[in-house]
């Protein structure tokens, strides 16, 4: 075993020249802002995240004068935080060490000393905010003893008082304008890949319920996308499943009518409002790109709103009508940009240097057809290659900027993302897929891909790579050991290694996930969490595996990994560990560059000499 927590990587030079830095390293190093969020009764004042110091945090932007200004320094980064609707205070939460255990914080927009933003609220992982335009606040929180529970605080009161608890998982979904209404998703059913609504008010009494989940025999969810942004209004904005994909309808909770909105687009659907309340801004999502439209609600007129291919990764309507969005392209850096054509926020610094295309690849798997995306290098095939498997399961890769896999393309990979059953885009069945052989029908998807890529000629067979971070780490250490024999090296990143140890460490709204995903706790499905760790197959793996794993993550816990490598190490088997202090990931741009650059030497060094090996 090798342990490179002090390892530093190869080749980055000492004065940081920018002449002398590879691209792959640029992408992570060039500064990024993600889409300003602004406050609802004071536009012209927003928040936004950027990594512009190296690390990312938050920043206030008055639009008004241009002045921007860091509101949050902490040495491993803060990405949540919201502005109050007045636009005077900043919340964002406080954790220690990316161990998503803490409390919220606020300071006043134009800065100033931080303060407790809930005084007496005990510390929890987050579970939902919702700041109301009077004051009032609602703040969810989870934790071993309680379950979810959440917290009201109207103006002039000294303490929150709990309105609800539950121990299965919940969370804030929205206030109404008036903040007489709070709208909560909720898992009491106990299925938490599929949430109910729950509209009550402020003293927690039930106004109405919104379940899809009850009395069928197809488990549907729902979501929260807001309540109306008018006076007097309680229509609330809603994502369903009840046609096997997400679309929107309109619920009143006070009246109990219900109207479904059929635009007539493939693929999945969610949207916001308008600030008038009179449409909808609609994000639509079809094979891993995303369009943006404008939906009248007085007569159902659909309207393309002009982005360019890609991926949208947020967008939200001004005031004033206009709409903004963060946009980019597996090729293309992220652009927060107008509808109008208008560049909105600008970096600082230099521009991240472009990335080649995604290509498409259809192919046929057992559950029906999955959907890879692929990146070529320059040169011909067939290439050592990298299945990059994305996190979630609930999540999906799609033609986005991402530094990650542009930097294995940088060294000569070829590098396929699959989308397999369980990622979301592609319908409910699809995502839902995977219950009860967890990780297992994922791999099937991957050994599709896999053979496919060989036959195509892209792909060297005897140079594979399986690597991915979370759930991707999971299934990279499920799968060295599930299919020994497909893959030369496996690459696992804040993974799932023992699933057993995992659920016992892992927070309480994971937990939840879990015994929805197997059909119950380890000791009620044996057989199914056994089949399902990675720790299960040890004996069987035959690539050299390497592992980084974050000190403080609650997702996936520090302790069962150091159980698969200590069976590793049982062995004698080539592993090496990076252990790091944050949690699930870095937030930390050189911590991020360092990870990258091992993970690539480590690859590259096991891997046996090919014609495209550089």
């Amino acid at each position: 075993m090798t342990d490179s927590a002090s390892q530093e990587p190869k080749n980055v030079p000492a004065d940081g020249a920018a002449a002398e830095v590879p691209d792959w390293e640029l992408r992570f190093r060039a500064p990024r802002v993600s889409l300003p969020r602004w406050a609802r009764e004071a536009p012209d004042r927003a928040l936004f995240i950027s990594n512009a110091t190296g690390t990312f945090e938050l920043y206030a932007w008055d639009r008004g004068t241009g002045q921007r200004r860091q509101a949050t320094d902490r040495p491993n980064g803060t990405v949540s935080g919201r502005l109050s609707p007045d636009g005077e205070w900043i919340w964002w939460f406080d954790d220690t060490d990316g161990d998503e255990f803490g409390v919220w914080r606020r300071q006043p927009f134009h800065g100033g000393p931080d303060e407790p933003a809930v005084p007496g609220l005990a510390a929890g992982y987050p579970s939902g905010l919702a700041l109301g335009r009077d004051g009032t606040v609602v703040v969810g929180r989870d934790t071993e003893e309680h379950g979810t529970t959440l917290h009201v605080r109207r103006p002039g009161e000294e303490g929150p008082t709990e309105v609800y608890r539950h121990r299965q998982s919940a969370g804030v979904g929205d206030l109404s304008h008036d903040a007489s209404l709070l709208a909560i998703e909720h898992t009491e059913h106990g299925d938490a890949m599929h949430s109910a609504i729950r509209v009550t008010r402020l003293d927690g009494s039930p106004v109405a319920e919104l379940d899809d989940t009850a009395g069928g025999t197809v488990e549907l969810g729902l979501s929260v996308l807001g309540f109306a942004p008018l006076p007097g209004d309680s229509r609330l904005l809603v994502g369903h499943q009840r046609h096997g994909r997400w679309e929107p309808l309109l619920w009143e909770p006070l009246t109990g009518e219900v109207r479904e909105l059929s635009l007539g687009l493939p693929g999945e659907v969610h949207a916001d409002w308008f600030p008038d309340g009179s449409a909808l801004l609609v994000a639509h999502s079809y094979q891993a790109r995303d369009e943006l439209y404008r939906y009248t609600l007085a007569d159902g007129e659909l309207t393309r709103l002009e982005t360019p291919p890609g991926s949208v990764s947020g967008a939200t309507a001004r005031p004033d009508g206009e709409v903004e969005f963060l946009w980019s392209s597996a090729a293309e850096p992220p652009q927060v940009r107008s509808v109008s054509g208008r560049t909105v926020l600008e970096p600082p610094g230099l521009t991240a240097p472009r990335s080649v295309p995604v290509t498409d690849a259809w192919v046929e798997g057992p559950g029906g057809l999955v959907h890879a995306l692929v990146q070529r290098p320059a040169g011909d095939g067939p290439f050592p290659t990298v299945f990059d498997i994305h996190g979630g399961p609930t999540a999906h890769d799609d033609d986005s900027f991402a530094a990650g896999p542009a930097a294995w393309v940088d060294h000569g990979f070829a590098v396929v993302r699959v989308n397999y059953r369980g990622s979301t885009g592609y319908g409910r069945a699809w995502t839902d897929a995977l219950k009860h052989r967890v990780g297992l029908i994922e791999l099937e998807d991957i050994a599709a891909v896999r053979e496919w890529a060989v036959a195509s000629g892209l792909a060297d067979p005897e140079r594979l790579v399986l690597t991915g971070g979370s759930w991707g780490g999971y299934l990279t250490l499920l799968g060295v050991g599930v299919q020994p024999d497909a893959w030369a090296v496996g690459v696992a990143a804040v993974p799932v290694a023992d699933y057993v140890a995992a659920y016992e460490d892992e927070m309480e709204a994971l937990k939840a996930m879990d015994r929805t995903l197997f059909g119950g706790a380890p000791e009620e499905e044996p057989e199914r969490w056994a089949a399902s760790s990675p720790i299960s197959y040890v004996e069987r793996v035959k690539a050299p595996v390497y592992i980084s794993a974050g000190a403080n993550d609650p997702r996936c816990p520090i302790r069962q990994i150091e159980n698969y490598v200590a069976r590793l190490a049982e062995r004698g088997h080539p592993h090496e560990v990076y252990r790091y202090d944050a949690g699930h990931g870095s937030l930390v741009v050189e911590e991020r560059i360092k990870q990258v650059a091992m993970e690539i030497s480590f690859a590259r060094a096991q891997l046996p000499a090919g014609p495209t090996a550089r």
